[in-house]
């Protein structure tokens, strides 16, 4: 667990206190940004799905069954929980799954599972089911809310600019009946780097979802574990000798991702509010309480090990893909950043809790 952790926290706190000092200014800092999610990240997520087989994933159809689904449920229910209890926007939700209802399985799947289950096949397919999940599946359908959030943002935007045009001095925000302010939305607007892209249909009436769809996919970050996916469900392996190629900018990633998460936890004010607790809550405590529930329910008691192996995987600190993306398109950086902080330190607890529970409950 220390050698698991520690790094970590010691990595992230040097991200912290290199952007306390200036060490690097917001452009590079957006280029370390874009180098994991445009490129290390996409080539870590080919390469660990691409490992898996149909056989793998056809072994235990109950695990794969909850895994799948587990997964998808609890970070849409991440999602709208978010927007209900906190008022977030569409995009900012949409951040907050990607961190508190994913886990960083991985970055840290093999690094925890092996040293207490054992490196077996058990364990490999328990973390090939929840990868393939969480990047292939999770990450595509926030990077797709995303995208509609921001569609939404400049078709409102367009609204009050026609409307400040014909002398209107403001527009009220239905959501929150507060006055917008023009000034303040444009340049959140130029921040956000994640935008719908211009159509050649200009003054048609645009299907706004399926364009955000689109969007989405045209990123690295989706289309490569969605084609690794494709590939394992088809048969088709990777040649061995085209692995290192992968393997070599994939290793970039974990450690650049950890680092970028301090650059970003510099930036803004570090705070443990009560939604950096609620986050940090459903990550490490309501998730694999869930899962551990669904599990016994589903008659997965009998064999404690695999049913540990699962709670465990999904009980990991959240995924460092979701804080890269909140400070590359500058999308809930303050709540991401702390609630990585925080959940990363807690897991050292949480961790125990859940090996030392789910024998006895299944007892």
């Amino acid at each position: 667990m220390v050698n698991d952790i520690v790094p970590i926290i010691v990595i992230m706190a040097l991200g912290y206190i290199c952007g306390k000092l200036s060490y690097f200014d917001d452009d590079q800092r957006q280029g370390l940004n874009k180098l994991v999610l445009n490129i290390a990240l996409p080539a870590a997520l080919f390469i660990s799905i691409v490992k898996a087989t149909r056989s793998m994933l056809a072994q235990d159809a109950m695990l794969t069954v909850l895994g799948f689904v587990g997964i998808i449920v609890m970070f849409m229910l991440s999602y709208y929980l978010c927007r209900l209890m906190f008022h977030r926007s569409i995009q900012e939700a949409a951040v907050c799954a990607l961190i508190a209802g994913s886990p960083t399985i991985g970055f840290l799947g093999f690094a925890v599972l092996d040293p207490i289950y054992g490196d077996s096949v058990s364990t490999n397919l328990v973390i090939a089911i929840i990868s393939i999940v969480v990047n292939a599946v999770t990450i595509p359908i926030g990077m797709y809310l995303i995208n509609v959030g921001q569609a939404k943002d400049r078709e409102r935007l367009s609204k009050q600019a026609v409307a400040n045009s014909k002398g209107q001095v403001s527009i009220v925000n239905p959501k929150d009946d507060k006055a917008v302010d023009p000034a303040k939305d444009a340049k959140q607007d130029k921040n956000a780097e994640v935008m719908v892209s211009k159509s050649s249909n200009m003054g048609k009436k645009k299907n706004s979802n399926l364009e955000a769809l689109i969007n989405a996919l045209k990123q690295p970050v989706c289309w490569a574990p969605l084609l690794a996916i494709v590939l394992v469900l088809l048969g088709v392996r990777v040649p061995s000798a085209v692995a290192p190629t992968f393997d070599l900018i994939a290793k970039a990633n974990s450690g650049v991702a950890v680092l970028a998460a301090g650059l970003a936890l510099s930036t803004v004010k570090f705070s443990i509010g009560k939604e950096t607790l609620w986050n940090t809550f459903y990550r490490l405590i309501l998730t694999p309480a869930v899962f551990l529930g669904v599990g016994l329910l589903l008659g997965m008691g009998s064999d404690v090990n695999k049913l540990s192996m699962l709670v465990m995987a999904v009980a990991l600190p959240p995924a460092f893909s979701g804080i890269i993306i909140s400070s590359r398109y500058n999308i809930y950086v303050k709540e991401g950043a702390s609630t990585t902080a925080v959940s990363t330190v807690a897991f050292a607890v949480t961790c125990l809790l859940w090996i030392w529970l789910v024998p006895l409950v299944c007892h």
